[in-house]
């Protein structure tokens, strides 16, 4: 199947639609360039002249592209665009990564900052909202900037910024912080997406956190195996291990992004001692049907990939158009509790200023003298407080 190639000379058609299930098709390019992140990092898509060298733009696209220039970032990488459906604007991988009028509507309730990163900031970077536990943002830049990110003020508002200061300033008083803090013993890194950043430079930041006595786990909140899984070189994965225990989150939201590329960087990443969890962002029209959100959960499984939490999406400004009812997380959480292993169930969660709050239904309620169960079929039995005592005065 031939394939436009961004950024090639001479003329190029644009590709015919897959058929459903279909492999993506390559573009064509040198293995050696097609491998290389940097390359894709290079030719990313960025305006209306590019895109239509890999998609059938609608009218609509095109003027979400002109009316959120100057407001939001836009950009693709080649690999994630040869997972869209070229004809098909309701693509899930396409919705994920070409601006949409929906971005530009106000909505009741949004905020640029719906989570308390400003709130919880303690100094550049660092971000402590939890006891144990503090995030990194270490930087703006993604490969891909996703429409639905919960950060997009931050990373793809041109003029927005979590940065007190410059991001290129020193990470002394982060680290400092870190150290005073002796509570402290997990930080996660993340942006934007950290791995923007070379080897060396993230080196030195995780070099940094692990000369920290008092800091036990790194974490590392990517989307690069998802959006460009060719950065996930033998020799990143060699540097992090250097510094274990590292472990990596990572945001698959559909099953057309577990491919062969993205499955191969899973398993250098565990090869060389790396755990990865997935994060899936509940997406309307992308993923809020039982059988998609089945299909993903096992297909992570498959690769290797423990499914964490499933996000229900946040109510930011500009992403507000991807929310789904909480009523259709409970129903997508009842079609996985009990159809498949028990470790692929993610936990459903609703991010907040206060926290992550569980939000999924209980398959349990008290009754007098014991509880009421439920399963996922629906049938219920009550069990009697002699035999499963309820209260600590049961065991009495």
């Amino acid at each position: 199947m031939s394939h436009p190639t961004a950024g090639r000379t001479g003329t190029t058609t644009r590709p015919p639609a897959r058929a459903k299930g279909a492999a993506p098709p390559r573009p064509d390019v040198p293995d050696a360039q097609w491998n290389d992140w940097r390359w894709h990092m290079r030719k990313r898509i960025t305006n209306v002249e590019k895109a239509r060298d890999w998609l059938a733009l609608t009218p609509d696209e095109e003027k979400a592209i002109a009316e959120s220039a100057g407001t939001y970032r836009w950009s693709v990488t080649p690999y994630y665009a040869s997972l869209m459906d070229p004809q098909d604007p309701a693509c899930p991988i396409r919705q994920q990564g070409v601006p949409s009028l929906g971005e530009l509507a106000a909505y009741s309730g949004a905020e640029v900052d719906p989570v308390g990163d400003m709130f919880y900031r303690k100094t550049n970077r660092v971000v402590h909202k939890y006891p144990d536990r503090v995030i990194m943002l270490i930087t703006e830049a993604c490969p891909v900037y996703c429409r639905h990110c919960t950060r997009k003020f931050h990373t793809t508002d041109v003029s927005g910024t979590y940065f007190r200061d410059d991001e290129g300033a020193s990470y002394e008083e982060d680290l400092r912080y870190i150290a005073d803090h002796p509570e402290i013993r997990d930080v996660l890194l993340t942006g934007g997406d950290p791995l923007s950043y070379q080897d060396g430079k993230l080196e030195e930041i995780v070099s940094g956190l692990r000369a920290i006595p008092s800091v036990e786990i790194i974490r590392i909140g990517s989307r690069f195996p998802v959006l460009l899984p060719q950065r996930i070189t033998d020799g990143l994965c060699e540097m992090l291990a250097r510094y274990h225990p590292v472990w990596l989150n990572t945001h698959f939201n559909h099953p057309k992004e577990i491919t062969p590329e993205a499955a191969a960087a899973v398993d250098r990443l565990l090869r060389h001692g790396v755990p990865v969890g997935n994060q899936t962002v509940l997406l309307r029209g992308i993923n809020d049907d039982v059988p998609t959100m089945r299909t993903l959960m096992t297909e992570l499984l498959r690769i290797r990939v423990r499914p964490y939490y499933l996000y229900h999406c946040d109510n930011v400004t500009g992403v507000s158009h991807f929310m789904t009812s909480i009523e259709k997380g409970w129903e997508i959480m009842a079609g996985l509790q009990g159809h498949i292993t028990g470790f692929g169930v993610p936990q459903y969660v609703l991010t907040t200023k206060i926290g992550k709050i569980p939000l999924a239904q209980p398959y349990f309620t008290p009754v007098d003298g014991g509880l009421r169960l439920r399963n996922h079929h629906g049938q219920e039995m009550v069990v009697d407080a002699s035999v499963h005592p309820l209260t600590e005065d049961d065991l009495r």
